[in-house]
């Protein structure tokens, strides 16, 4: 591993600090070396609040600042380089003389894309772009989806009997996945800016939504009831705190704690929840079930990762059967007891 790539990894790891509390924004930390030696970290921590190169060169400490213009930055993502809630960071980067900056990938946001990097080199800034890129873009594979995909990234998240089956087919809630298991699926929902469930799966199993982990910010929970059939008793409804958001074939309505938003029916039901969400600004949606609504972002081919959780020791003989996809991309694999989780990729951002 390279000089240059030992310190963009801990760009990465300080990064990864800003996890729930950054967006819509990306995640990125920043680290400034002198000579091999760290002398500045930063990372974005709060949407709306100073950028990594701010917050890393703040970090500087006093005897060590007289060497700010002989050291190199390191940033995960390119910097910006227009006025948004704060100031542009390629402006204090050339403010501090800084000559070597070193970035783990372009920016996709259009109001950035190439512009803090071309900006940098016409004032006479060594920019090198692309150091561990495919690690850099995959920390911020949300905020990449959104931006050149026009929708969200889309998580796929289904819990399975070593049989291959996800229900009953019953009113009978079937638990298969083990506690410790199901504290790592509210670590899941914590990390995302959306949760839905489709009509079956809010009616059956009442789920709350919620993360349950930590001071982490709740996401936004959302069901798709084409008819509203759903009980306004559900728990969805009645516990928690923020909005709902109802997608359905009826109306457009809000009653406070509730959106109703109509489906136009231009597309398909799976692209038009989408484009709500991308219009809404909502960058990732963690889809939990139930069988149909998982299948369909399948077959539409409109999905990023899937999280499958298979309980070895548990059998169902019959009930619904597990989604299906075709030879997808096997990323992480581990066991938490007899639960087997294993991690797909449909593709890499």
């Amino acid at each position: 591993m390279t000089g240059h790539e030992v310190f963009m990894h801990r760009c990465v790891e300080l990064a990864k600090k800003g996890s729930g509390f950054v967006a819509p924004n990306p995640m990125v930390g920043s680290v400034l070396v002198y000579e091999g030696r760290i002398i500045g970290e930063g990372w974005h921590k709060q949407f709306g609040g100073p950028h990594a190169e701010v917050n890393c060169l703040q970090s500087v400490l006093p005897e060590d600042r007289h060497l700010i213009t002989e050291s190199t930055l390191y940033v995960s993502l390119e910097p910006c380089s227009h006025e948004g809630k704060t100031p542009p960071c390629t402006g204090l980067i050339l403010k501090h003389g800084i000559k070597k900056v070193v970035v783990g990938c372009e920016d996709p946001f259009p109001k950035v894309s190439g512009s803090g990097i071309r900006l940098l080199r016409e004032k006479g800034v060594d920019a090198e772009v692309g150091v561990l890129e495919s690690l850099c873009r995959q920390l911020n594979c949300r905020f990449i989806t959104f931006h050149q995909k026009h929708r969200p990234y889309v998580i796929l998240k289904w819990a399975q009997t070593a049989d291959g089956f996800i229900g009953t087919g019953t009113s009978e809630r079937l638990i298969i996945s083990n506690k410790l298991t199901n504290k790592l699926v509210h670590k899941w929902r914590s990390e995302e800016a959306s949760i839905l469930v489709g009509t079956n799966t809010a009616r059956f199993d009442n789920p709350l939504l919620t993360a349950r982990w930590g001071n982490q910010p709740q996401p936004l929970r959302m069901v798709l009831d084409r008819s509203l059939k759903l009980n306004k008793d559900l728990r969805i409804f009645t516990e928690g705190e923020g909005k709902v958001i109802v997608f359905n074939d009826v109306y457009t309505k809000d009653e406070g704690s509730i959106t109703y938003t109509l489906l136009l029916k231009d597309h398909s039901v799976v692209e038009e929840i989408l484009a709500a969400c991308f219009k809404a600004e909502i960058q990732s949606v963690f889809v939990e079930g139930g069988r149909q609504l998982l299948q369909s972002f399948i077959d539409e081919g409109l999905w990023d990762e899937a999280r499958v959780i298979t309980a070895s020791n548990t059998l169902a003989k019959s009930g619904i059967p597990s989604p299906f996809f075709a030879s997808p991309n096997l990323k992480e694999e581990l066991n938490i007891q007899e639960d087997k989780i294993q991690i797909y990729l449909r593709s890499i951002v």
